[in-house]
């Protein structure tokens, strides 16, 4: 992951294709071990690969991030949370993620522990894993080089970064900002 340092003056917006803006959370999970829980994705995006839990705000509603983690905790694990039982720890804005969509991303952490894995739903199946066994497995790409190293670095703060995911240039990571999380 290359990560630059905030620049001193706004970067010049670059003309893009018209694509659509997406939103949408990811959950990080853990049970008491540690270990992680991740869904092996059974649709795309990121068919065929580990990922963590997630999904898309119901704009129509309103819904607000954390209202959005809460539901797709619940819905594909069946674990019951509160907005109280979960950290904001990053937003990424991502430009052309697969060259299909753009899409602002909400990173939670839940400090409650899911000791149970989860029934197979249609979006796939679910195992734990280690943080050293998710460097083996199938993950996207951009989880890989970019997404696990936020969450390594900063799932106790928050932080606002950019990523340039054009299919035809590296992946660039633009931090925006950090901020300390509050005792």
């Amino acid at each position: 992951m290359s990560v630059a340092a905030q620049p001193s003056a706004p970067p010049p917006l670059a003309p893009s294709a018209p694509l659509g803006y997406k939103l949408a959370v990811l959950v990080f999970l853990e049970n008491s071990r540690g270990e992680h829980l991740l869904l092996l994705r059974a649709k795309a995006p990121n068919r065929g690969t580990w990922s963590p839990i997630g999904g898309k705000l119901e704009t129509a509603t309103g819904e607000s991030p954390f209202e959005c983690a809460v539901r797709e905790t619940f819905e594909e694990t069946g674990h019951v949370v509160t907005t109280a039982d979960l950290h904001l720890f990053a937003m990424i804005a991502e430009k052309a993620y697969e060259g299909a969509s753009h899409w602002l991303l909400f990173l939670f952490r839940c400090t409650k522990p899911l000791d149970t894995l989860p029934e197979t739903i249609d979006e796939g199946r679910f195992g734990f894993f280690t943080r050293e066994q998710i460097e083996h497995l199938a993950l996207p790409e951009t989880d890989r080089t970019a997404l696990w190293q936020i969450h390594d670095r900063h799932r106790e703060h928050f932080v606002a970064l950019r990523a340039d995911c054009a299919p035809d240039k590296p992946l660039e990571i633009v931090i925006e900002q950090i901020t300390p999380r509050a005792g």
